[in-house]
């Protein structure tokens, strides 16, 4: 677990760790309009806010972050081994996907369609950020996230609890739809551009590609796992 505090900034994402009993906070800056609006979750969290402008935020995260006058600093969240999860329902898995904002946004839908974990190499994927904590609208309290040294290996290791492993191919024959998706189930995406690696393709049971009828047959990853998810569970 990192040393470094996560810092978290958002109405959701800050509302959401305040009321996480896993959590433990060091201090909170907040606007007059912030703190009232958060006033219950932060009584309950026992903290006692630093009451700023919201300028002092700007200079501290950047004027372009969006704040909404809430900084909260916390210490990092424990996330579970691989063989700590459940063995059950349906984990996603990220081959090498390093932008923050994308893999925010699939907590987000990963808390959507309760999603077992998110798995994701411990290298050439992001840290925990106040940029991921804010695409993430509160999910990565949710969500475990699951970071392993061996992609391959750790499919392998799901493939010994029973999971079936998909890959999402937007060249594959066989449909999302048609796939065998009776859970525990493992779905896999790769890096826009580079796609899934060719060791992580040979550990796959089975690729799949999105029944997508337009002239474009190819989603962000974000949008490509939520279309993924609600094929899957639907």
């Amino acid at each position: 677990m990192s040393e470094q505090p996560d810092l978290i900034y958002g109405v959701h994402p800050v509302m959401e760790a305040l009321k996480n009993p896993k959590r433990k906070f060091y201090s909170l800056k907040a606007s007059k309009n912030a703190a009232d609006r958060l006033a219950e979750e932060i009584s309950a969290s026992g903290l006692t806010p630093e009451i700023v402008h919201p300028r002092d935020l700007d200079k501290q995260l950047g004027s372009d972050t969006v704040h909404q006058g809430l900084l909260l600093a916390a210490k990092a969240l424990a996330q579970p081994r691989l063989d700590q999860i459940e063995k059950s329902g349906v984990v996603v898995l990220l081959d090498q996907v390093t932008d923050p904002h994308n893999v925010g946004a699939i907590l987000r839908t990963c808390a959507a369609f309760k999603v077992t974990a998110l798995v994701a190499t411990a290298r050439h994927s992001p840290e925990g950020s106040g940029v991921l904590f804010k695409s993430a609208s509160g999910a990565y309290e949710h969500v475990p996230y699951v970071k392993v040294t061996n992609l391959a290996r750790a499919m392998n290791e799901l493939k010994e609890y029973g999971f079936h492993i998909l890959g999402l191919d937007s060249e594959a024959t066989a449909l999302i739809g048609d796939a065998a998706r009776t859970p525990p189930v493992a779905i896999v995406l790769g890096a826009e551009g580079k796609g899934l690696r060719q060791l992580t393709r040979d550990t796959c049971d089975e690729f799949v590609r999105l029944d997508l009828d337009g002239p474009i047959k190819s989603l962000n990853v974000s949008n490509a796992c939520a279309v993924a998810l609600y094929a899957l569970t639907r």
